[in-house]
């Protein structure tokens, strides 16, 4: 392999990596490890889920007569392969003190070293380099879910504790008026979607096939907290009219009268953030809507969710830039711009009303990494474009984020469709 392709890859891999841990550097030993849910998981478990990838699918493969850091953590930090034997259950990964964040850090440093050893001797080659991004792509996906994971275990506190300070300083209310909502006219027809193959591309992106689409609308910019806020007030949550039967019995037997992480003070709203509770922006999208209420929502407005082709095809000439990660804001924020679909990648995943499904001719990876995305392809539905939390070189336009219709903790929000 080139020298500079080898490199590049080794930079990468040190700059991906060193994030993790500089993502989580201002939080306290004892935030390492809550678990507030079952579908979140400890920051401690995440840092070593993702060094076990490497230890597990790179250095075990690659490296003659490799000893295991622990042999324990072969069960512990197993997410959920099966073919690789038994691992420790999800809902139990908050019980777990032991090993310590100190020894996380340990083992973090001692997979990387060893990683980048492999990586500088003679057995690097085109499959390993391959795993390689792999693991990296993943650790990405963590990324944004221990921001995710912090502020869902965060809100519990009634100190409404701050993720860190950085970001409250800029976050402050912009003078810009949020754009008029506008529809936009996208041809249909016998368009293409999905990965072309060229780059990395997860499984489940591809290939790149034909599908029909007739002609229709997609808005300008996501749904507002504003306009979310009309919804409520027009008592979108005790009209059954609007909403799925799944959905309405979630409303009924949960509860449900306001996206995640709202909260009403003598009428004011407010929403716990990555940077403790604030008045909400009504100029900002709303985020922590579930499918069921991003759905009722575009029925209460007089239209509906795009499809996911629907979405990708009028996305595909649209620059992969926005709110990411990167700007160490983690909220979706009240700049606008006079694009024709503005906020289409960052600040909020938007909702689609496509079940996530394998594309025609579709095939997982071989092996154990077969069980990456394939198995999950049941009961759950896609969202599209990325959101402040995620690391903007890990989005594409094709990239097929999917949830539990029923979830809000991730940062979802709506881009309504129409039709002509």
């Amino acid at each position: 392999m080139e020298t500079q392709v080898k490199n590049k890859l080794i930079e990468r891999y040190t700059t991906i990596r060193k994030y993790s841990e500089e993502l989580v550097r201002h939080l306290n030993t004892e935030d390492y490890i809550i678990q507030a849910d079952t579908h979140v998981s400890p920051i401690k478990w995440h840092l070593s889920h993702t060094t076990w990838f490497f230890e597990t699918f790179i250095l075990e493969s690659y490296k003659p007569a490799y000893k295991p850091f622990n042999p324990a953590y072969r069960t512990l930090f197993n997410s959920y392969y099966e073919t690789l034997g038994s691992y420790h259950p999800r809902n139990y990964r908050g019980l777990i003190s032991r090993p310590t964040v100190s020894e996380m850090y340990e083992y973090r440093t001692h997979v990387d070293s060893l990683i980048i050893e492999l990586m500088n001797s003679d057995a690097f080659n085109t499959d390993m380099s391959s795993l390689i991004e792999m693991g990296l792509q993943h650790e990405q996906q963590h990324q944004e879910l221990i921001l995710m994971d912090t502020k869902y275990n965060f809100s519990f506190n009634p100190l409404y504790p701050s993720f860190h300070s950085h970001g409250e300083v800029n976050k402050e209310q912009s003078k810009m008026k949020v754009p008029d909502l506008i529809f936009h006219r996208v041809e249909g027809g016998l368009v293409e979607v999905g990965h072309n193959g060229e780059g990395f591309s997860f499984d489940n992106e591809g290939p790149r096939h034909k599908v029909w689409l007739e002609s229709y609308t997609l808005a300008n910019r996501p749904v507002t907290n504003a306009e979310y806020t009309a919804f409520i007030k027009d008592g979108g949550y005790q009209n059954p009219e609007y909403w799925l039967s799944d959905g309405w019995n979630l409303v009924k037997n949960e509860g449900w009268e306001k996206p995640l992480y709202w909260i009403e003070k003598e009428g004011v709203w407010f929403y716990f953030t990555m940077f403790g509770l604030q008045k909400i922006n009504m100029n900002e999208p709303v985020v922590h809507v579930s499918f069921y209420e991003a759905d009722a929502y575009a029925r209460w407005a007089g239209k509906r969710l795009p499809t996911e082709q629907e979405w990708e095809h009028a996305m595909q000439e649209v620059i992969i830039e926005g709110e990411f990660m990167e700007a160490n804001l983690f909220e979706p924020t009240d700049v606008y711009t006079e694009k024709k679909f503005d906020k289409a990648f960052g600040d909020v995943w938007e909702w689609t009303r496509s079940p996530y499904v394998p594309y025609p001719e579709s095939k997982p990876l071989d092996g154990t990494l077969g069980e990456y995305n394939a198995k999950f392809m049941s009961n759950q539905i896609i969202l599209k474009g990325g959101s402040s939390v995620t690391p903007q070189t890990h989005i594409r336009v094709t990239y097929r984020n999917f949830f539990h219709p029923h979830m809000k903790w991730q940062y979802s929000g709506i881009r309504l469709a129409g039709r002509i």
